[in-house]
């Protein structure tokens, strides 16, 4: 048992700040601390905190910068289009939450300690889950939009518009906004006296039963069961519905196209598959460990909270590392957009440090820069 409870003080430390669920708070007395299993899991803490802060800083910085770059080039250099209004709400999805993550990579450098408020502890968990959902379901509404317009091309052809796509998408936002928002409500901070750091810490955490009191059976079950909700609501409407719509999608697009070499050449269908593959890959591992975490309401064995120790930290990461994906994708996927990229960067420069006298051939190329766009989005 002691081994157990103190594998369980290791994990509060080792949960990614911004995912992290129920495993804090709800069971630990850090006034009894088994030194002997922190000191054997002081190892592997450690290497999960760098390993993790690796992690964030490089979705940091790669999305901040990418993210923001294909949300200026969509938004100034490119004529609004059905495929850039996609695009353009995905990025701002992916930019906000690697925004937030500086956050993160503080609360993980300070040991789990959270210095910075109980609002931008809700917050932050917001923002991640907010990225999530609305990504998710605006990669659903692109999977049927292109399986209208090989389905249906005439009926897509005159009613698909910016317009419409601008309206589905703020649909989109509001619905990500109401799944995301009981983070807003269950999300808490609490401070506590850590035994084997022998300080004061505080963390940002779900309080599911609304209560500092965790000690009654009833609230123990409150939690449980609010818990298991929310892992089952974020699986099913954040990845089980729209990945089963994505897939019968994009089956009917194959049996329609099966013989259109065309199809296989597209880039902007070749950058979607790709920009959807990796959205599952990436947030699958997060969802199965989510479900091991529910196992730990009851006696969970030593074996699997070692693996949740391990797992979901990695998990976490690698779900954070896909807000930093799509940009770079749309790089080495797509020439044209590589072209976009290049000339986007140069007309910045060239405006910030050329004459008054030059601004007349920057203009000549933002408009050649839109005439290309329009061919490589539509």
């Amino acid at each position: 048992m002691s081994s157990l409870h103190g594998m369980e003080n290791a994990m509060l430390r080792t949960l990614p700040p911004d995912l992290i669920t129920n495993l804090s708070i709800n069971w630990y007395d850090y006034d009894e601390t088994d030194e002997e299993i922190e000191e054997d899991y002081s190892e592997i803490e450690n290497f999960m905190h760098i390993l993790s802060m690796v992690f964030y800083s490089v979705a940091f910085l790669l999305g901040v910068t990418g993210n923001g770059l294909v949300i200026w080039i969509t938004s100034f250099k490119m004529k609004r289009t059905v495929n850039t209004v996609w695009f353009l709400n995905l990025a701002i999805a992916d930019f906000i939450f690697t925004f937030f993550l500086p956050l993160s990579i503080a609360y993980t450098a300070l040991g789990f300690h959270w210095p910075f408020g109980m609002l931008l502890c809700k917050l932050n968990s917001f923002v991640a889950f907010l990225n999530m959902f609305a990504s998710v379901f605006l990669l659903m509404v692109i999977s049927i939009d292109r399986c209208l317009s090989v389905a249906s091309p005439v009926w897509s052809h005159n009613h698909r518009s910016s317009k419409l796509a601008s309206l589905v998408a703020l649909v989109v936002w509001c619905l990500a906004l109401t799944l995301s928002s009981p983070y807003l409500a269950f999300r808490d901070t609490r401070s506590s006296h850590n035994t084997y750091k022998n300080s004061t810490v505080t963390h940002c955490y779900n309080n599911f039963a609304f209560s500092d009191d965790n000690n009654s059976e009833h609230i123990q079950y409150l939690i449980a069961v609010r818990h298991k909700a929310m892992i089952i609501t974020r699986f099913v409407c954040g990845f089980f519905i729209p990945f089963i719509v994505i897939i019968v999608c994009y089956s009917i697009i194959a049996l329609r196209l099966k013989k259109n070499r065309l199809a296989k050449k597209s880039k902007p269908f070749k950058i979607i598959v790709a920009v959807i593959v990796s959205f599952f890959f990436c947030w699958l591992p997060y969802h199965v460990f989510s479900f091991l975490e529910t196992t730990t309401h009851s006696s969970p064995s030593s074996a699997m909270m070692r693996a949740i120790i391990i797992g979901i930290p990695l998990a976490s990461s690698l779900a954070f590392i896909n807000s930093c994906i799509n940009p770079i994708l749309y790089v080495f996927m797509g020439q044209d957009f590589k072209e976009k990229f290049k000339k986007s960067i140069l007309s910045a420069f060239e405006s910030a440090f050329s004459e008054e006298s030059a601004q007349t051939s920057i203009s000549k190329n933002k408009c050649k820069s839109i005439s290309d766009a329009e061919t490589n989005f539509n």
